[in-house]
């Protein structure tokens, strides 16, 4: 215990000469004074003390916990504890889909237009989950596919008047052609490289939208993009808002399901086999090209639909809406709540969704804890905060 304490104060004394030009030195340039604020240098002390205190603890947790797993007794998480056993999960899944379901009529229209927002999200994460989550084709450009089925709708609309459900297929399989455009240059690419060439490719796509103006009309972007109609029937602000919400709802419970079947197809196998060794899948005959392609395209598809609904909601759209940080916080979702994790994405994206808008008064600390937190999760839980789980096969010689 001596010797910890001795540890934080050595990494305390270490922080308060580093940050004490920062922090503690000010000059006034009208008076030429310098003002000494020891205060700060104090509160750093303190500060790093007790946050280098608890890192170590938190550190030597995490490796007793790896060592009692490779003996074998290692803990269930919390939550697999819960959604795994279906005496918990059940009635947890109904009770959120009831309070889902009664949103917008116990919050106000800003705080459904932010549930709109985060069920977007939901289903880019979902579908950035297939690429790579089950695959494991780190994709950095995710959000191209977002633009063009945005963009797919305002333009389509503006040239030839296609309405909102007649675009939204066309929207899905444009997008999935843009994957299957990307996935075939790839195929051979892992890893950085991969991750180079996509980035690469979303932000060619930005910059074709940004700089093309006979085309995507440039930075000026696409407005009074209609909202869906009901049977024909124009709705106001208020009731499209609350009919755009069940359309995200109903879309995002869809997504679940064909990604969870996906998941346990004898296709979402083969990705996970694709995932974990890719000379292993290919001598056991699955063919590497039409997987990844598949990945793609399927991953790409989800992108597309959510950004029909996105021009819908937002009735306007710029190259601005579409950029990089866009493609990192939808990998962020998909990190953090846990690789190949349906409920752990679902979990991460109202969090990292709905947490900003709640948690204004920190605006100007946001994307400081933001990186924090996922440093944190990096460390000290990589697995996400909702692992996937595997099906495991026991052999038991007493039944045969």
């Amino acid at each position: 215990m001596f010797e910890e304490i001795k540890k934080s104060l050595k990494v305390s004394i270490w922080f308060m000469f580093l940050t004490f030009p920062i922090m503690v030195i000010k000059v006034n340039l009208t008076d030429k004074v310098i003002i000494w604020r020891w205060k700060n240098l104090i509160l750093v002390g303190i500060g790093s003390f007790f946050l280098s205190f608890i890192w170590r603890y938190l550190l030597e947790r995490k490796a007793k916990k790896a060592k009692k797993e490779e003996m074998g007794i290692g803990q269930t998480s919390i939550f697999l504890k819960i959604f795994n056993n279906p005496k918990y999960a059940k009635p947890l899944y109904i009770i959120f889909l009831l309070f889902i379901l009664a949103f917008p009529f116990i919050f106000s229209m800003y705080q459904t237009n932010i549930m709109i927002s985060a069920l977007i999200y939901v289903m880019l994460g979902l579908g950035l989950n297939i690429v790579v989550g089950l695959a494991g084709l780190l994709d950095l450009g995710y959000v191209a596919f977002y633009a063009v089925g945005a963009y797919s709708y305002a333009l389509l609309n503006y040239h030839f008047h296609i309405n909102f459900w007649l675009a939204l297929p066309i929207g899905g399989l444009l997008a999935a052609i843009f994957g299957i455009v990307l996935g075939f240059p790839v195929l051979r690419l892992r890893g950085d490289y991969l991750a180079i060439v996509t980035l690469g490719f979303g932000e060619i796509i930005r910059l074709i939208l940004e700089n093309w103006d006979e085309f995507s009309f440039g930075p000026s972007g696409i407005s009074n993009i209609p909202r869906p109609s009901l049977f024909g029937i124009n709705l106001g602000v208020k009731e499209s808002t609350i009919f755009i919400y069940y359309l995200i709802v109903f879309m995002s419970i869809i997504t679940i399901f064909v990604v969870n079947r996906l998941q346990n197809s004898r296709l979402g196998r083969a990705w996970i086999a694709l995932r974990e060794d890719e000379i292993a899948c290919q001598a056991m005959g699955i063919d590497k090209t039409k997987t990844k392609l598949t990945a793609f395209a399927l991953g790409a598809t989800w992108a597309g639909f959510g950004g029909v609904i996105f021009a819908a909601k937002t009735t306007f759209i710029n190259p601005a809406s579409f950029t990089f940080l866009e493609s990192a916080i939808i990998l962020s979702i998909v990190v953090l709540g846990g690789m190949g994790s349906i409920q752990g994405v679902i979990l991460a994206a109202l969090i990292m969704i709905l947490l900003p808008e709640y948690l204004r008064a920190f605006s100007d600390y946001r994307m400081l804890i933001f990186g924090a937190s996922m440093v944190l999760m990096m460390v000290f839980r990589p697995e996400g905060l909702i692992p996937s789980s595997r099906r495991k096969y026991e052999y038991d010689p007493t039944k045969r």
